[in-house]
C-alpha cells in the first residue's frame, strides 16, 4: 500500500499552526511540516503547499520553482507588497483564516485527490564520477539505454557532451545552448519531440567548446530543474550525467534524484577521492550509493571499497570488454550480456523497489 503524497506547510506564523492541523486532519490528510524545504524533491512532491508571506518569499529567494496547488495563508487581507510575493512564489489561492477554512479544506482535497489520480513518476538518477575518468557518463548513458524510454541530462558542462558517448553529436536536435528557460513548468513532450534520440534516449547534450570557440556552455540550475521535473511528471526515467564541482546546477540535480550513484574505479587514490565526493553529494542527498568499476590492481574488494567510500555497493562490475572501440565508432551500445549490462540492471532492481515510482521497463537492448 502506497502512501498519498502529504501537505507541506512552511510557515513561519506559528499561531497558524493550531488552524492548520486542524483543517488537514478533517479533510482526512496528513501534514508535513519544516522551516525550509530540504531539497527540490520534498517541494515537487508534496500534494499541495501551504505558506505564509514570510516563508513565501523566503522559497522565492531560494529559487524554488513555480508549481501547482501553492496556497498562501494570512490572518488578514494581504497588502500589496504581500500580494506581490503571492503572486512572485506562484500562489493560486491565497486563504484567510478563520473566515475560509471551508475553502482551504476543499483546496486541500482536492489537491490530495489530484495527486493521487496523478500516477506514479519517473525516477530520477544523478550519476557522478568518484574522480576524473571513473566512467560515470558512460554508466549514465547505460543506465538511460537500459530504461526503455528515457531522458538523459547532461549535467556536466567540462564533460564533452553526451551526445559523443551515445554517438548521436551528427544528430539534429536542441543543445543546452539552444534552450531558453528562467525555470518554471516545461512541457516534456514538446521537449522530447525537440531533442535528439538513439537508442529509445531522448537526450539534452551541451555543445562542445573547442579551441579559439566563444561559444558558453553554462547549464543553469533552474532549466536543469525544469527539465528534470518535466520528465519525471511524464513518468519518464531521467538519468542526469552530473559534474563534479560543487555548482548550483549539479546541487539542484542530487537534490531532485531519487538515487545517487558514484561511480569509482577499485583503486585506493580513486576510493579515496570518491569518498571525498561522496561527502558532498551526499549532503545535498543521503540515498547515495557507490558502483565498482573493475579491474583492481590491488586485490580491492567491493566490501573494501564500501568501507573506504563510506557508501553501500550498489553493483560491481568487471571490466567492459571493447569499451573503448565502441565509444569511438558510434557511440554506446549495451549488449544483453556484458558487465555493464548486468551493472546498470541491478542499479534500476533498487529503483524499482521505491512504491511512489513509476515501472521500470528495460528496453530490448
Amino acid at each position: 500500500m502506497t502512501t498519498s503524497p502529504g501537505i507541506l506547510a512552511v510557515l513561519d506564523d506559528r499561531s497558524l499552526d493550531a488552524d492548520i492541523d486542524r483543517i488537514v486532519a478533517a479533510a482526512g490528510l496528513r501534514v508535513v511540516r519544516t522551516e525550509d524545504p530540504s531539497s527540490l524533491r520534498v517541494w515537487t512532491s508534496a500534494a499541495a503547499i501551504v505558506l505564509d508571506i514570510g516563508a513565501a518569499r523566503r522559497c522565492v529567494q531560494r529559487g524554488l520553482p513555480r508549481r501547482a496547488r501553492i496556497l498562501l495563508v494570512s490572518r488578514a487581507e494581504p497588502c500589496p507588497a504581500e500580494w506581490e510575493a503571492a503572486v512572485a512564489v506562484g500562489a493560486q489561492q491565497v486563504v484567510m483564516l478563520p473566515t475560509q477554512e471551508r475553502e482551504l479544506m476543499a483546496s486541500l482535497s482536492d489537491a490530495a485527490e489530484a495527486a493521487g489520480q496523478s500516477g506514479t513518476r519517473g525516477p530520477v538518477v544523478a550519476v557522478l564520477a568518484g574522480r576524473g575518468g571513473a566512467g560515470a557518463s558512460v554508466f549514465a548513458a547505460a543506465l538511460a539505454q537500459a530504461a526503455a524510454e528515457s531522458l538523459l541530462v547532461d549535467g556536466d558542462p567540462w564533460g564533452g557532451g553526451l551526445d559523443l558517448v551515445l554517438g548521436s553529436e551528427a544528430e539534429p536536435g536542441l543543445r543546452w545552448p539552444d534552450l531558453s528557460l528562467a525555470g518554471g513548468r516545461l512541457s516534456y513532450s514538446a521537449l522530447r519531440d525537440a531533442l535528439p534520440r538513439r537508442h529509445g534516449v531522448s537526450v539534452l547534450s551541451g555543445s562542445r567548446v573547442l579551441s579559439e570557440d566563444p561559444a558558453s556552455n553554462h547549464i543553469g540550475a533552474l532549466p536543469l530543474a525544469a527539465v528534470i521535473d518535466a520528465g519525471s511528471r511524464a513518468g519518464v526515467p531521467v538519468v542526469c550525467d552530473v559534474a563534479r564541482q560543487p555548482t548550483a546546477a549539479a546541487e539542484t540535480a542530487l537534490a531532485a534524484a531519487d538515487l545517487v550513484v558514484l561511480v569509482t574505479t577499485a583503486d585506493v587514490r580513486s576510493c579515496a577521492a570518491a569518498a571525498a565526493t561522496g561527502r558532498w553529494a551526499s549532503a545535498g542527498n543521503p540515498n547515495t550509493g557507490v558502483v565498482v568499476r573493475g579491474p583492481s590492481p590491488g586485490g580491492l574488494r567491493p566490501v573494501d571499497v564500501a568501507r573506504i567510500v563510506g557508501f553501500p555497493v550498489l553493483a560491481s562490475m568487471r571490466p567492459e570488454p571493447g569499451i573503448a572501440p565502441r565509444l569511438e565508432r558510434g557511440g554506446l551500445t549495451l549488449r544483453r550480456r556484458s558487465p555493464l549490462t548486468a551493472a546498470v540492471r541491478k542499479v534500476l532492481g533498487i529503483l524499482s523497489q521505491n512504491p511512489h515510482l513509476g515501472q521500470l521497463t528495460e528496453s530490448a537492448a
